[in-house]
């Protein structure tokens, strides 16, 4: 089964997001032993756009920014290099203790010690994105999108961003749109929020073509039932996923993808990585299978990204789930938190165990 896309479109996917930085130790060491950080611009949904923008798709981003930020102009510049074009307004700081860009301060771990993540996301700017600062009829009306990609940690992030991506849905289902939602549960966005963000939640999922998430996200995010527990043996388990995805299915029948990755953690640089994607009445599954890990952070959001990608460029549904696992494999080699693909036979090389050298 293929998705149905629009035809008529200026913009091949278009993800809201709130744009930040990362500040990382060199050389995997932690944060509290270091005094040298690499920084780069970050965010979950440029994450995801990023595989279609590096393979030459027509990639928008919506957010908004601190005006006259030099950490503002950082991700703009950013965001340019990795070829999206971006929208948004510019938001006073209104003095020191006003608006700023998110930071998400993590090293990357090393063997047998785990990364440690703080996310430090006082006065975010992106907690106030609005529905009004956007012509929502000139995007997906006149302009056209084939895929709008919502991600929950936006849905969740204050109740501004709940409406501005439930209206979001809302137009691009008016207008032909195809919905992708990964839900991406965050527990400490939830909190006192739980029966406003299940609805939320549940009227995106109710109108989504594409759902990705993992057995937390589907029981915390929509009250489905979980896999049984089946210990550390994520192979073993994949009926047990399977059968939660069913349960998924029949509480939304309007979706026609459902995607889950699988991870199973050896070590930090060691990683079994598998993935279930089912369309219509077919499973496609993916065993976990060793892959090394640089930095993980990414590795869910590459899978997505390849994905998505798949889906626009019409492919069999066979071949997403295998583009897919080998772009979320590739971001976890790179020291940014998304995949840079230098082309599409780079990503189908991971697939296919290829790590010879290309002269």
């Amino acid at each position: 089964m293929r998705i149905e896309l629009r035809k008529d479109f200026k913009w091949s996917l278009v993800v809201p997001t709130s744009m930040g930085v990362r500040i990382t130790p060199l050389h995997g060491q932690p944060v509290h032993c270091s005094d040298t950080f690499h920084m780069h611009a970050t965010s979950a949904e440029s994450n995801v756009a990023s595989v279609s923008s590096y393979l030459g798709l027509p990639v928008k981003v919506l957010t908004t920014f601190v005006k006259d930020s030099p950490v503002a102009r950082f991700i703009k510049d950013n965001l340019a290099s990795r070829h999206m074009a971006y929208e948004g307004i510019e938001v006073d700081q209104g003095g020191p203790w006003g608006y700023r860009h998110q930071f998400n301060i993590a090293d990357s771990g090393y063997g047998t010690r785990g990364p440690r993540v703080q996310n430090d996301r006082a006065g975010e700017v992106g907690r106030t994105l609005n529905v009004k600062d956007f012509n929502l009829a000139r995007l997906f009306g006149e302009e056209g999108v084939q895929i709008l990609h919502l991600s929950g940690l936006i849905a969740a992030l204050s109740p501004e961003t709940s409406n501005f991506c439930l209206e979001l849905a809302r137009a691009a289902k008016k207008h032909g749109t195809r919905i992708s939602f990964d839900l991406n549960y965050r527990a400490s966005f939830w909190k006192n929020r739980e029966e406003e963000l299940s609805a939320t939640f549940r009227e995106i999922a109710g109108i989504a073509d594409i759902l990705v998430g993992n057995e937390e996200d589907f029981q915390l995010c929509l009250g489905v039932e979980g896999p049984e527990e089946g210990g550390k043996d994520l192979a073993a388990q994949i009926e047990s996923f399977k059968e939660m995805i069913r349960r998924v299915r029949k509480a939304f029948p309007g979706v026609s993808v459902f995607g889950n990755t699988l991870r199973q953690v050896i070590s930090v640089n060691e990683h079994l990585w598998g993935a279930i994607v089912h369309e219509t009445d077919n499973w496609h599954v993916i065993e976990p299978r060793r892959i090394n890990v640089l930095d993980r952070i990414g590795g869910g959001d590459g899978f997505v990204g390849g994905l998505l990608y798949s889906i626009l460029k019409g492919w069999e549904p066979g071949k997403w789930i295998q583009f897919a696992w080998a772009s979320g494999a590739l971001a976890t080699t790179m020291l940014t938190d998304y995949a840079q693909p230098a082309d599409e036979e780079q990503i189908w090389s991971i697939w296919e165990g290829n790590a010879r050298v290309r002269r």
